[in-house]
């Protein structure tokens, strides 16, 4: 069947299925294949469910006219993401970045929401599959659409672009994120930059931070038509500062193009983290570009709550919690612990998670991690994991295997009065450390 015929049974039944727990009535369920698992088994199942249609790519599980055969399912989702979005005639700003991708995307949502109805990338759906789902999703009322992008290996950004094509876009920051997989960090800065790439061969306009050497330099060696700069001195669109940081940021913000800094550009934010500032500055700085008034700009900034422990503040009876486990890697890492220096607290302890995908890099990166733990003023240091713990007879910290181990450790002798710092990757599982703080 050919996308375009795929495309109008589509606009019949505009909502895909992937999961047979998970059978959206009516719905188009897309047999996709796993490392473990052959979705066109679970085919008829769908269509049991309540599916109206199954996108099959095995004949043998043909079955009636409800069926529909293509080459390859995974493929025929992503073009028909790829001739859905040919359809919607609106901005879409497309994001990727080593730190910060889905804060920022959220923010972006929550200040343009105030003007626009607006369409944001679900969760964490960023990827070869989440990216065509995210657009499937997107209905022709929208107005602005935001798709974060991820990548964990060269030329995969490129192919979301060729999905997505956005019109708008921004690279948060590069750092040593995905290393195994990009090979290295100078593969990391040439993946996120493919977004660039697109964007200067469409003409499409790109969101820089002046702060940053790195995209700074990128966005240069570039010929973008329109490019908006944002950063701390008044030399770029957007300008700004950080006025409290306690735990709360509170920031102030201005456009150069007007008058200075005036009290209604004073915001306060439910977001924690010195390193959110570039990415309050870069929704603002977008804000502006669609036009936005700044009481506005100040409400979609003060209205996003953080949640999915992502630089979360949460309050317990004897502590207050950074709780930031959703992910991790150096460079997120390093800001972390930069930002817990910053705050002021009587009592400030760290408890730190192994770092994943870093391949050859991954002892000298956890050694790193452990020597600017150890360069702050804290009152304990809790080291999590097989990677963190190889280093354990060198460096002073409490230092566990896993993370039973620290739950166990942690029963017997618990933080009280202290602002502490969980931070590790998901798959360390540091939520379960929770109810002890």
């Amino acid at each position: 069947m050919t996308t375009e015929n795929l495309y109008q049974i589509f606009l019949q039944h505009p909502q895909i299925s992937t999961d047979t727990r998970k059978i959206a009535a009516d719905s188009i369920f897309f047999a996709l294949k796993g490392a473990n698992f052959d979705a066109n088994t679970f085919a008829e199942k769908a269509l049991e469910m309540g599916a109206a249609y199954a996108v099959i790519d095995d004949a043998a599980y043909f079955k009636s006219d409800r069926f529909i055969l293509v080459y390859d399912v995974l493929t025929a989702l992503q073009d028909l993401a790829r001739y859905h979005r040919k359809q919607l005639n609106i901005p879409v700003i497309g994001l990727t970045g080593s730190n910060g991708k889905t804060t920022t995307k959220e923010l972006i949502n929550s200040v343009l929401s105030q003007q626009f109805k607006t369409y944001a990338t679900k969760g964490n759906l960023n990827n070869h599959i989440g990216v065509p789902l995210t657009l499937l999703s997107i209905s022709r009322e929208a107005e602005v659409a935001i798709i974060e992008m991820g990548a964990n290996h060269q030329q995969e950004i490129a192919f979301l672009c060729s999905i997505a094509q956005p019109t708008h876009g921004l690279i948060t920051n590069i750092g040593k994120a995905h290393l195994e997989g990009f090979g290295g960090p100078e593969g990391v800065r040439k993946g996120k930059g493919e977004l660039f790439d697109f964007l200067e061969q469409t003409k499409g306009t790109v969101f820089v931070n002046h702060d940053d050497l790195i995209l700074e330099e990128m966005a240069f060696h570039r010929n973008f038509k329109h490019v908006v700069y944002y950063g701390k001195d008044q030399t770029n669109s957007v300008s700004g500062e950080i006025l409290e940081n306690v735990p709360l940021l509170k920031i102030r913000w201005w456009i150069n193009d007007e008058l200075s800094a005036t009290p209604k550009n004073k915001t306060q934010t439910q977001l924690t983290g010195s390193y959110n500032f570039d990415n309050i500055l870069a929704a603002i700085c977008i804000g502006h570009e669609f036009k936005l008034s700044a009481e506005q700009i100040n409400t979609g900034i003060a209205g996003y709550q953080p949640e999915n422990s992502r630089s979360q503040i949460v309050q317990t009876k004897t502590n207050t919690l950074i709780c930031d486990y959703y992910n991790a890697n150096p460079s997120s890492m390093e800001v972390a612990i930069k930002n817990l220096e910053a705050i002021t607290a009587d009592k400030k302890v760290l408890i730190l998670g192994d770092m994943f995908e870093l391949g050859e890099h991954s002892s000298a990166e956890h050694e790193l991690i452990i020597k600017k733990a150890n360069e702050i003023k804290a009152d304990e240091r809790i080291f999590i994991g097989s990677a963190f713990y190889r280093h354990h007879a060198s460096f002073t910290g409490t230092f566990f295997e896993t993370t039973d181990a620290a739950f166990t450790a942690l029963k017997s002798s618990p933080i009280t009065n202290a602002t502490v710092l969980v931070k590790g990757s998901r798959s360390m599982k540091l939520e379960s450390l929770l109810e002890l703080l």
